[in-house]
C-alpha cells in the first residue's frame, strides 16, 4: 500500500506500508526530486549487475528525508509551507516514509526504532526551522498505518 500526502498540488510525504510487495523495481518518487526512493523485490538468482555511480553535480536546495521505521509506532503531524497544521497519519514497524515539502512533527506511540536517511553534508541548525506543534486536541487523523 502506498499513500501519497499533498496538499495544494504539493506532494507533502509518500508512505510506503510495510505490506507494499510486488515484483520488480519500483520508483515511487519523481525523477526531479533530490532524493530517490524505490522498491525492489527479486527472485533468487536474480544478478544487478556490479556498477560505479559516475560523478554529477546536483544542486540540492531542500532536504528531503527518508525514515525506515523498524519498530513501534509513530504519528506524523503534517504542515504547510507557512508552518499551518493539516492532518496526522500513523506509521508503524516496516513501514518507510519520504518526507518531501511542507512541515512534520512526530510523536511516539510506542517505542521506536528508525533509521533516518537525508542528503548531506550536515548542516546542523541551519537545516530547520522549528515551531510549536498542534495541539492533540486538534488532531486530524488519517487512516492508520
Amino acid at each position: 500500500m502506498i499513500d501519497r500526502i499533498s496538499h495544494n498540488e504539493a506532494l507533502l510525504a509518500i508512505i510506503i506500508r510495510n505490506e507494499f510487495s510486488k515484483p520488480g523495481v519500483h520508483f515511487f518518487t519523481p525523477n526531479e526530486f533530490s532524493q530517490q526512493v524505490a522498491y525492489m523485490n527479486h527472485p533468487v538468482g536474480k544478478v544487478i549487475d556490479p556498477h560505479v555511480h559516475n560523478p554529477v553535480h546536483r544542486d540540492v536546495f531542500l532536504t528531503l528525508e527518508v525514515l525506515f521505521l523498524k519498530k513501534g509506532r509513530l504519528r506524523v503531524d503534517f504542515y504547510d509551507e507557512e508552518r499551518n497544521y493539516l492532518e496526522s497519519t500513523v506509521i508503524a514497524a516496516g513501514d518507510t516514509i519520504l518526507l518531501a515539502s511542507g512541515g512534520h512533527g512526530f510523536e511516539a506511540l510506542e517505542e521506536i526504532e528508525m533509521i533516518e536517511v537525508k542528503q548531506g553534508p550536515y548542516a546542523g541548525d541551519k537545516d530547520k526551522t522549528r515551531f510549536e506543534g498542534v495541539d492533540k486536541n486538534r488532531l486530524e487523523m488519517r487512516g492508520e498505518g
